[in-house]
């Protein structure tokens, strides 16, 4: 059973870690499988520890529509029209941890009180059913994607994986966030670092 309800990944902003809103980009030398090929968005970053959402891995086989007739926000969608916007929404694996707990990665013109987390300039994330009840009626943010479960840090150990050469890290957009191009997502995150992938792959396993 999918789940979407308050999740707390850290309500001081005032105390915002350095990678809050980067892409986190797997190198090739990636020694933990789940994460080979990876692009991560980090929703929450600071000295306790990190939390974030892959966005490239589809989940297979699961269609937003199924998940909204589950979480029983609209009957069988053989009785009901969604609008073109909500039909499009992708469901992500968003990483290993509570794979049975949705968060809805969206634009900024969308906010609930006291359950929306303004994570970067014109990025959120909500993770209450009231979001997709919003999306199913046409009333949703512009742009939105739907990740099951999450990738998540202790104490350091994010940074102590960067300084292995385990994830190389840029700014993020709106394009590696929200488009259907998922299977070119790895290799455009890399350019955007000014990382050419075959010269990366070459190397990898090198100091």
């Amino acid at each position: 059973m999918i789940e979407l309800d308050i999740f707390d990944v850290g309500e001081d902003m005032s105390s915002r870690g350095f990678l809050d809103g980067q892409l986190l980009v797997a190198m090739p030398g990636m020694p933990d499988p789940r994460f080979a090929r990876t692009v991560i968005y980090v929703c929450a970053h600071s000295p306790e520890g990190a939390m974030g959402l892959v966005i490239n891995q589809p989940a297979q086989n699961i269609a937003f529509p199924h998940l909204l007739e589950q979480l029983e926000i609209i009957p069988s969608a053989k009785g009901i029209r969604l609008p073109t916007k909500a039909e499009a929404v992708a469901v992500l694996k968003g990483g290993p941890v509570e794979t049975g707990r949705g968060f809805v990665l969206h634009s900024a013109d969308f906010f609930i009180d006291k359950s929306t987390l303004p994570i970067d300039e014109g990025i959120c994330l909500t993770a209450t059913v009231d979001i997709l009840r919003a999306i199913a009626q046409g009333e949703g943010p512009k742009e939105a994607v739907l990740a099951l479960g999450y990738a998540g840090w202790g104490a350091g150990q994010l940074e102590t994986e960067i300084n292995e050469n385990g994830w190389l890290n840029c700014d993020a957009d709106p394009a590696l966030l929200f488009d259907g191009g998922f299977d070119s997502k790895y290799e455009r995150a890399l350019r955007k670092i000014g990382v050419d992938p075959a010269m990366l792959s070459s190397q990898a396993g090198h100091a």
